[in-house]
């Protein structure tokens, strides 16, 4: 039986990826502070990664994933203080690509700070840097945006809400810029491929092969919802994101490397429908934005 180390593991990403390694039959550990209900099955490690007190001591790890660095410090004061691992993999961003670099972005491509970010890439650059400082061998996953069950960030929740309550739905300009998404399963059985081969390449672009227009990305929301999408064009200018749950940022990813590994992706369909099924049952779970009171009071004629 495998051994695991996951950060987190309370919260949407590193939840799921607990969850998911659980059910492979891994001995999984998760840190965290405890402040939220731990996955089933798991072992709850109660701490701060920036304080870890020996609390890992005797205890060694076939693989180390880790999913709440976000800043240069989150690695430093972590990384020394696990004893013994095989494998590291941190889950860092495609935010960390210069906004000016050519699209789609590939894994040589230039990291720089990027205009619609302000901070959080060159944190996740540092963190990047600082952990190939460290572990010269360490994988660092560069996904697009993630989605699925136990999202608790109002994306397609925020669609799924107008779709129910049979509204027009607001969309920016025409419709016609891109995403790129990589459903959370997806992202788990790239982690788990690379714990069980280590593959060459060490720093990967993952995402879905195809990107969607945002027109197609809502009208797959709806119809999970088994509504069918009426739109109004917003051709205002105003910030997207008072109205819209992406900023107005158009951008993809080069997955080619990723998918010598794991070849197939979830289809966005399938994938939307199952946090359709989630979202029913688990709103709360949710933390919800304004989006729709802005609409109402600012753009709805």
């Amino acid at each position: 039986m495998k051994k695991v180390l996951i950060t987190g593991g309370t919260v949407f990403v590193s939840k799921f990826t607990a969850k998911y390694f659980v059910e492979k039959g891994y001995q999984v550990y998760v840190l965290n502070r405890g402040s939220k209900p731990q996955v089933e099955g798991v072992t709850f490690i109660r701490g701060d990664r920036h304080d870890i007190k020996g609390k890992l001591e005797g205890l060694s790890f076939d693989a180390v994933i880790d999913i709440t660095a976000y800043k240069e410090a989150d690695i430093r004061d972590f990384v020394g203080s696990i004893p013994k691992f095989e494998t590291y993999i941190m889950i860092s961003s495609s935010a960390v690509y210069s906004d000016k670099a050519e699209l789609p972005y590939k894994e040589e491509a230039e990291l720089s700070e990027n205009k619609i970010w302000t901070w959080y890439e060159t944190d996740k650059i540092a963190a990047e840097r600082a952990l190939l400082e460290m572990v010269p061998e360490a994988y660092i996953l560069r996904p697009p945006y993630l989605y699925g069950p136990m999202n608790n960030v109002y994306r397609e929740a925020f669609v799924f809400d107008c779709a129910m309550a049979d509204r027009r739905f607001y969309l920016p300009r025409d419709g016609v810029m891109k995403l790129q998404f990589l459903h959370v399963r997806d992202l788990c059985r790239i982690i788990e491929k690379i714990i069980e081969e280590r593959p060459d390449d060490h720093i990967l672009n993952v995402g879905n092969k195809t990107s969607v227009t945002v027109k197609q990305w809502v009208e797959a929301c709806y119809k999970v919802a088994g509504k069918n999408a009426e739109f109004e064009n917003v051709y205002q200018n105003i910030m997207q994101r008072a109205y819209f749950s992406f900023f107005d940022y158009d951008y993809s990813l080069d997955v080619t490397k990723q998918h010598t590994l794991v070849k197939e992706d979830i289809d966005l369909i399938e994938g939307l429908k199952e946090c359709f099924d989630w979202y029913k049952d688990n709103q709360d779970e949710v933390i919800k934005k304004p989006y729709i009171q802005y609409i109402d009071e600012n753009l709805s004629h």
